[in-house]
């Protein structure tokens, strides 16, 4: 079994076979004593540091039985790991318009960084799945409620993301209409763009998952977070006992 807990990721609860694992690639917004972005320390509690809400939402759920949490643990600005192998985005030097000095690394810093986080997270999340396979993966995200370019609101309350794997989507999105949520099948953009790290230890595995999406508004706070939280751990059961197999 894994370290419980390491600088790249922290794992909270305990993983069980044929439960429910969740994976939140950005539930951190820490920056790692020795590492300097350069950045005014406010952007490190928007969005594009961490997926607000998400973390506490991953720990509420680690606390019933048959549910764990794999969580990244340093700022999607330190290291990305919801991006493919070796692409220069891991370490971004731009993030919605912002600049990120201290991420202008040359060949040898690159792969310090890279080394030290990147490796070492998908490693263990590996080993994790391996180890202890899970009946349903839960990965877990949230988006902004509109784009920082547009005041246009986003409608949607959960998006639900998947690249070629739908299984558990096309169980997911109607139960999440029958509780009157405005859900985005796809939305608010495609898992068959950005679906990194499910493509790598799910789909690579064909393991069933769940890509989900939640409105940073719905979860900002301890009750949102709660309601949320106890409404995935209910569906994510579910969709265990009706998950067709490959």
């Amino acid at each position: 079994m894994i370290a419980p807990e390491h600088e790249a990721y922290r794992l909270i609860g305990t993983p069980r076979f044929g439960g429910i694992q969740i994976i939140s690639d950005h539930a951190s917004n820490r920056v790692p004593e020795g590492i300097d972005l350069g950045i005014d320390p406010v952007l490190l509690n928007q969005h594009i540091a961490v997926d607000i809400g998400v973390g506490a939402i991953a720990e509420i759920m680690a606390r019933r039985a048959g549910i764990a949490a794999f969580c990244g643990n340093v700022s999607r600005l330190v290291c990305d790991f919801n991006r493919e192998e070796g692409q220069t985005s891991i370490i971004p030097l731009v993030s919605d318009g912002h600049n990120i000095p201290g991420n202008a690394l040359d060949a040898d810093g690159f792969e310090a960084r890279y080394a030290r986080f990147f490796r070492p997270y998908h490693a263990a999340l590996s080993q994790l799945l391996d180890d202890v396979p899970p009946a349903l993966i839960l990965s877990l995200h949230s988006f902004t409620p509109c784009l920082a370019t547009s005041d246009e609101q986003r409608p949607w309350h959960i998006g639900i993301l998947y690249n070629e794997d739908d299984r558990a989507a096309r169980i997911a999105i109607p139960l999440l209409e029958a509780e009157g949520l405005v859900v985005g099948d796809q939305q608010p953009y495609s898992g068959k763009i950005l679906n990194a790290t499910m493509n790598r230890h799910a789909e690579a595995d064909g393991r069933p998952y769940l890509g989900v999406e939640i409105r940073q508004d719905l979860i900002a706070d301890a009750e949102g977070q709660a309601q949320w939280a106890e409404r995935l751990a209910r569906l994510c059961n579910k969709i265990a006992l009706d998950m067709p197999q490959t």
